[in-house]
C-alpha cells in the first residue's frame, strides 16, 4: 500500500538521530521518512544488484524489507556482491544478506524466502509487499516477475547487467509499460552468456543496483519523474548514460495467469534437442591426467578457452586454440596442421564450449574427445593449483 495511514507510524529519538539528513530534505521530512518505514519492498536475488539495493533500502529505513534467494556464498561472489563477506562464504545469501541490514539498520524487518521463485509460489510471496525488485539474472524469472507484478498490481523495478553494460527502468507502474513490452519473446536458449561465462565489471551492479535503490524509495516517497516509460542504458567504459523511450504495446497479450516460465523461455526444448543430438565422446579428467602421465605423445589436447582465461590457468601440455577462431573456420586450418594423425582432445573452462568446437570440427571430419567439466574440474579433482575462476 503506497499511501499507508501514517497516524499510527511514530519515529523515536533513535530515529529522528539516524534519519536527520533525510528530515531536512522538503521532498522528505518527517512524513516521507514515515512513508518509508511503512513501505514493504520484496528483492529477488541477493547477488550483484540485490546486494546494493539492500544496504541502501536498509540505510534509507524502509520498514519491511523481503528477499527471496535459495543459493549460498561463494567466493566467486566477493567481487562484486558486497552484502555479503568472506566471513559468510558457504552461508546461505539471504541470512548473509539479513546480518548484514541488521549490522546497518536494526529497525528494518527482514523476512527471508529460502526458496526458488516459480509459478506455484510468486503470488504468495509477492503479494504482502508495495513495491517488488528484480536483482535476478535469467530469463524464466524475469518474466515470472513481470507477470505475477502485473497481475498482483505491484510496480517492478527493473535492473539487468552484463560485462560492462546495465540497464535500469521501472515496469508496470501507473499504467506504464512491462518487461514484455522490451522483450516480447526470449531469446533462444544458450544465445545470451551468463556472467560466470561472460564476465562481469565488479562494479557494475553496485550502480545499476542503486539505480533500483533510487527509484524504490521515490515510488514510495511519491516524488520526483522515475524511469517508468525510459529504459535508461549505461556503457562503463565509456561512461555514458542514455535512454529509449519504452510504451505499452496495444496488441500485447493479456497476462491471465502465471504460466511454465522455462518451457516459455524453450529451456526443456533445447535440453531435448541437445539431448537428442549424437553425443561426443568425452573423458574424466583423471582420465586426461593419465594420459598426461604416460607422456600423451598419441594426443592433441586443444584449450578452446579466451586467451585472457589461459593466462589465468592452463593444464599443462595443452594448445590454446579458442573458440571464435574455430567458429571462423581459422582455428579449423590450425587444428588440422597440428594433428599429424594425432588424437583431438579439447576442453574449456566447464566443458560448453569446447562441445561446440568439437562439433564444428566433426563437420570438418575431425573427431575429438571433450573433457567432462573442463579445467574446473581439473583444478577441483587434480590440481588445486590452477587457479578456479
Amino acid at each position: 500500500m503506497l499511501n499507508p495511514d501514517l497516524t499510527t507510524v511514530q519515529l523515536n529519538q533513535e530515529e529522528y538521530e539516524r534519519y536527520s539528513r533525510h528530515l531536512i530534505l522538503p521532498e522528505v521530512g518527517v512524513e516521507g521518512q514515515k512513508k518509508l518505514k511503512a513501505a514493504s519492498v520484496l528483492c529477488i536475488g541477493t547477488g550483484g544488484l540485490g546486494s546494493p539495493l539492500l544496504l541502501y533500502l536498509a540505510a534509507a529505513g524502509v520498514g519491511r524489507i523481503g528477499i527471496v534467494d535459495f543459493d549460498v556464498v561463494d567466493a566467486s561472489n566477493m567481487q562484486r556482491q558486497v552484502i555479503h563477506s568472506t566471513s559468510t562464504i558457504g552461508k546461505l545469501k539471504i541470512e548473509s544478506a539479513k546480518h548484514r541490514i541488521h549490522e546497518i539498520n536494526p529497525h528494518c524487518q527482514v523476512d527471508l524466502y529460502n526458496a526458488r521463485l516459480s509459478s506455484e509460489n510468486a503470488l504468495e510471496i509477492m503479494e504482502p509487499y508495495d513495491v517488488i525488485v528484480d536483482g535476478t539474472d535469467n530469463f524464466p524469472t524475469r518474466y515470472l516477475v513481470n507477470d505475477a507484478c502485473v497481475l498482483l498490481n505491484k510496480p517492478n523495478v527493473y535492473g539487468s547487467i552484463f560485462r560492462f553494460e546495465g540497464q535500469a527502468t521501472v515496469f508496470n507502474y501507473e499504467g506504464g509499460p512491462n518487461y514484455r513490452d522490451l522483450y516480447p519473446e526470449p531469446p533462444p536458449p544458450g544465445l545470451v552468456p551468463s556472467c560466470a561465462e561472460g564476465g562481469v565489471l565488479g562494479i557494475l551492479p553496485g550502480l545499476i543496483g542503486v539505480i533500483q535503490a533510487t527509484e524504490t524509495v521515490k515510488i514510495i516517497l511519491g516524488v520526483g519523474t522515475t524511469l517508468s516509460g525510459r529504459l535508461l542504458l549505461y556503457d562503463s567504459l565509456n561512461m555514458s548514460f542514455r535512454e529509449l523511450k519504452l510504451r505499452p504495446n496495444p496488441v500485447r497479450p493479456v497476462i491471465e495467469k502465471l504460466i511454465d516460465y522455462q518451457e516459455f523461455c524453450g529451456i526443456p526444448q533445447a535440453a531435448a534437442a541437445k539431448a537428442a543430438e549424437p553425443q561426443l565422446p568425452e573423458m574424466t579428467v583423471q582420465e586426461l591426467k593419465q594420459i598426461l602421465d604416460n607422456g600423451a605423445e598419441d594426443y592433441l589436447i586443444v584449450d578452446v578457452r579466451n586467451p585472457h582465461e589461459w593466462e589465468i590457468g592452463k593444464i599443462p601440455g595443452t594448445v590454446l586454440v579458442p573458440l571464435p577462431e574455430i567458429e571462423n573456420g581459422d582455428g579449423v586450418g590450425k587444428i588440422k596442421s597440428m594433428l599429424n594423425g594425432h588424437k583431438l582432445i579439447a576442453h574449456c573452462k566447464m566443458g560448453g564450449r569446447s562441445a561446440k568446437a568439437l562439433g564444428i570440427l566433426k563437420e570438418e571430419g575431425i573427431e575429438g574427445i571433450n573433457v567432462k567439466g573442463g579445467i574446473a574440474a581439473w583444478s577441483e579433482q587434480i590440481d588445486p593449483s590452477v587457479p578456479k575462476y
